[in-house]
């Protein structure tokens, strides 16, 4: 086969293209790039450096933009992106001309369009499974594609100026408006948002770290480019644009945000009257979000650090309140809208914001107040709603107060200026009923809201002899007076200059005790001080001989400290344990020392603890270490971070309970705080609740800093408990699940009892006296039934309704906070103990949100055994069954045939599964126990049920 092929001759050629390349090569080195088609053909030809530099120069040309609707410039955004952003930008960032350049070719909806494109592509590639043996690695290409995204939304000017360039180059106006919804889709949707967030979860699942845009950063932006984009010239197209902005930004979720940051440059740079004009332009129900938003704003920034005190009977006028009304009214001053929004809220307590802050409602009624037939319809409906038998009944108590104060507030700005209106709504059937309803109301807060209402109208619309007197003592007597001093508050319209005031003089704490550090200067002039008095004076001694008999001590063989053998790790400046609060809130801040931050929360709970009675430094930092310690993040990684954090947090609550119990309720609801912080708050009030009640369990006192003691072979409290327990469940779920056996322990020793045989046939032991009394319980002081109501049941019920009610889906009813929530409310009622006087009104509100929750209990086990826990609680706190039965038989027969049909339906499988049940059984025998010996009673009174 070989022979069949000869080889005849050989020749040597030299390749022609070669040369050809060459050629081209030394031709693409002179490439200029004039018109869109050659650097489209540049950018698909590999380029070198400059001729990328010479592509990127004409496209920031005055008459070139990505915006142009035309196939070529798509296909150049696509090569910039797809091909020359992964080839050069290590390069281009070297050089900030260069980046700054391309970020600014590609700031626009074509642009960006393609940088989301790419982002997904290369995210999707990032979740497929690649196959044994290759490597391929995204994530340099995805954080290069995050830094040209980050550099092309950059700036205060970036959405104005591709609003110029969308203007500059669309050929006809639908062009225009087809382009920029294209460009607020992007943006403002949270399209960018989103694909950046996923863009940062991959990166770390790959161990890259890279710097991460949150939403509250991003609403910062937008709030900033709008108002640069509103103080330009009121062109009417860019008005409508800032309109259609706005409208898109309510989507996003962070509509506060966005509010907060809008005005706090609006206020600085006096352009409120341009906001509330494109706010008027608004849809009425996207004019009514930002509004309360604006309320929110209000209330954060300016009150914040408002502290209510009822026992002063007199409310003075503030400057913040006047600039705060000042704010509002340019809002309202030309929209019935927002008019009409006041009106239908304020009875109805649906804004948070104005429930927990009095002095943002004092600036909403006055703002309201400038329309005198508004304020006077405000004033009519709640004169209706606070007289309801129905609200009166149901409403939480946070609510009923919130009503309260709207109803003084608008009663004393109609008396001055419709004296005659007033009358006749005092005399009218709604507050004639309505203090009937009050008065005969089975809740002792509602008969004292009404009690302290209607003495106030009363006193300003009846004669002396006429008028209604209703003795009051003690706190009620003084609470009376201070809701009558809040008929007599005139708030006025004030200027912007106080809130402008306001933010430049940021509140100082006056009782800090820490001096700032100042560099000692030379006198020019040397001083001379003359010392009266005794003198110390050194005296020297020639002879050393005296110290010639003494034998000095001999130098150590080693130093504990030293046994590194580097010397320059050896650390001789070991901080002490603070002494002073302002030292320990300086030992918590600093995380970057690690044995000052670790001795500072080691030392935070007994050393709160100790000061909480000694003098007012605790009282003074109460709220900075409540935030302090509920924000604390265990970046050290200290072993008892979370044991001891929650001890300092308990501390906290201890040193002023009624005070800080409304914070934590109210931070619970309202703070930026991730799951972890918020049930850390719950266990707060859970575990310093059963202290202040005297109860003692081991849950609580391994939450309690354990006195020194000898050592042993035994761990620490602490230690012991870590290696003994399982260190996930809560403090709260175990504290529940002690309580629940302890409450059903009687229930299985009585049906042990019935099924062992006859009565009779038992032995009966007899005990001594002094057994009997050992066993008996001692009473002991309960201070948690005095305050539980008003400072921590009805503020996190109350909050809790509030939510749920305005989002459907809200985080507070998920699988993940409504257990801990529930345990927490039930370990409240019970810690009050069955003689506190504000039980029955919490017994109606609690049961009513148990039967609320029952459909999300359905479908998750932890729900579902938190609800039953909380329905055994009730039945076991009030043990006056008769009333139970009286006042609560619709609710009894309710509860009682919903658990069966829960038992009925659970099977006997897992121990999660059984502790249901078992729960379930308990619930079904208690309630059985009631309707048994009342059933004649709730007979007659579910004749109509």
């Amino acid at each position: 086969m070989s022979d069949f092929l000869t080889a005849v001759a050989t020749k040597k050629t030299v390749r022609k293209l070669a040369v050809e390349e060459i050629q081209t090569l030394s031709i693409q080195d002179a490439t200029i790039v004039d018109s869109a088609q050659t650097a489209l053909k540049a950018l698909k030809d590999q380029p070198n450096y400059e001729t990328l530099d010479s592509v990127l120069k004409f496209l920031r040309g005055p008459s070139v933009s990505l915006v142009i609707s035309e196939p070529v410039y798509a296909s150049i955004a696509y090569e910039l992106v797809s091909n020359t952003l992964p080839n050069y930008w290590s390069t281009l960032k070297q050089h900030t001309k260069h980046a700054h350049a391309l970020a600014s070719i590609l700031r626009n909806p074509t642009g960006i369009g393609h940088l989301l494109t790419r982002l997904r592509s290369l995210i999707t590639d990032s979740q497929q499974k690649k196959d044994a043996g290759t490597v391929h690695n995204v994530s340099d290409f995805l954080k290069d594609t995050l830094d040209v995204l980050d550099r092309v939304t950059d700036g205060d000017d970036a959405i104005s100026s591709v609003w110029k360039e969308i203007q500059k180059f669309s050929k006809n106006d639908i062009q225009r408006k087809l382009t920029w919804k294209e460009y607020l889709a992007q943006v403002a949707s949270g399209r960018v948002l989103s694909m950046r967030a996923e863009a940062e979860d991959v990166l770390k699942a790959n161990g890259v770290e890279c710097s991460a845009l949150t939403g509250n950063d991003f609403a910062n932006w937008l709030g900033r480019n709008f108002v640069h984009m509103s103080a330009e010239d009121d062109d009417e197209d860019r008005l409508e644009a800032l309109v259609e902005l706005l409208s898109k930004i309510l989507g996003l979720g962070y509509t506060d945000r966005f509010i907060a940051t809008v005005l706090d440059i609006a206020i600085e740079q006096d352009q409120i009257v341009c906001i509330a004009s494109l706010l008027g332009g608004l849809k009425a129900f996207e004019q009514r979000k930002y509004f309360s938003a604006v309320i929110t704003y209000i209330a954060k920034q300016f009150f914040s650090s408002e502290t209510i005190s009822k026992d002063d009977t007199s409310v003075s006028p503030s400057p913040s309140i006047s600039g705060a009304a000042c704010l509002l009214n340019t809002f309202i001053h030309n929209n019935e809208t927002l008019k009409d929004h006041i009106v239908s809220s304020l009875p109805k307590s649906t804004i948070p914001s104005l429930i927990e802050s009095l002095a943002s409602l004092r600036a909403v009624i006055a703002a309201l107040a400038q329309d005198e037939e508004k304020l006077q319809t405000l004033f009519e409906n709640c004169i209706k709603i606070f007289g309801d038998a129905v609200y009166v009944k149901h409403a939480p108590v946070v609510q009923q107060e919130a009503l309260a104060q709207t109803l003084a507030l608008c009663c004393g700005h109609v008396q001055r200026t419709q004296p005659i209106f007033v009358m006749m709504m005092a005399k009218s059937t709604y507050h004639v009923n309505g203090m009937s309803n009050r008065i005969g109301a089975a809740s002792p807060r509602a008969r004292f809201l009404g009690i302290a209402v209607g003495t106030a109208i009363s006193k300003m619309v009846d004669k002396p002899e006429l008028r209604l007197k209703i003795e009051l003592e003690g706190s009620e007597a003084t609470e009376a007076k201070w809701y009558e001093s809040l008929t007599k508050v005139g708030d006025k319209i004030g200027s912007m200059k106080d809130l402008r005031k306001r933010q430049s003089n940021p509140v100082i704490s006056l009782r800090s005790t820490a001096k700032p550090k100042t560099t000692a200067k030379a006198p020019s002039s040397p001083a001379i001080t003359e010392v009266k008095g005794p003198r110390i004076v050194e005296v020297l001694s020639d002879s050393e001989d005296e110290d010639a008999d003494l034998v000095p001590y001999s130098k150590p063989d080693s130093d504990p400290e030293d046994e590194d053998d580097d010397p320059t790790l050896v650390n001789r400046n070991k901080p002490t344990a603070p002494v002073y609060i302002r030292d320990l809130i300086a030992g918590l801040r600093d995380q970057e020392n690690y044995d000052r931050h670790e001795l500072a929360l080691a030392t935070a709970a007994p050393l709160i603890r100790r000061k909480a009675t000694f003098g007012t430094e605790v009282v003074d930092h109460l709220e900075e270490l409540a935030t302090i310690l509920t924000g604390l993040q265990n970046g050290l990684e200290l072993d008892s971070f979370a044991q001891q954090r929650q001890q300092a947090l308990v501390a906290v609550l201890l040193a002023r309970p009624a005070q800080m119990a409304q914070w934590f309720a109210r931070s619970f609801f309202s703070g930026d705080y991730s799951l972890t912080q918020r049930i850390a708050m719950l266990t707060t009030l859970g575990l310093g609740a059963r202290e202040l009640a005297g109860l003692k369990d081991a849950s609580t006192d391994d939450l309690i800093p354990a006195a020194s003691s000898f050592p042993s072979k035994q761990l620490p409290p602490h230690l012991h408990k870590m290696y003994t327990e399982d260190k996930y469940a809560t403090t709260v779920s175990k504290l529940t699940s002690s309580m629940a056996r302890a409450m059903l322990s009687p229930l299985a020793s009585q049906a042990a009892d019935t099924l062992s045989g006859p009565s009779v046939l038992k032995v009966r032991t007899f005990s001594s006296r002094m057994e009997v009394e050992a066993a008996r319980k001692k009473p002991i002081p309960n201070a948690l039934a005095q305050i539980v109501a008003d400072n921590f049941f009805f503020p996190l019920t109350g909050r809790w309704w509030l939510q749920i009610r305005s989002s459907s889906d809200s985080i507070y009813a998920s699988t993940h906070l409504l257990p801990p929530f529930l345990q927490t409310l039930s370990l409240l009622l019970n810690a009050s103990g069955p003689n506190t006087l504000s039980l029955p009104q919490m017994t109606r509100e609690y049961w009513d949100l148990l039967l609320s929750v029952r459909g999300l209990a359905s479908n998750d086990k932890a729900i579902l055994g938190a609800l039953l826990f909380g329905f055994l609680m009730l039945l076991e706190t009030n043990e006056n069954k008769e009333r139970l039965a009286t006042d609560h038989g619709k609710e009894l027969m309710e509860t009682q045939a919903w658990v069966k049909m829960v038992f009925e339906g659970l099977g006997a499988g897992s121990e999660e599964d059984e502790r249901v049940r078992v729960l379930a059984a308990g619930v079904v025998i208690r309630c059985q126990e009631v309707v048994e010996k009342y059933q004649r009673r709730m007979a007659g009174a579910l004749m109509d049920y």
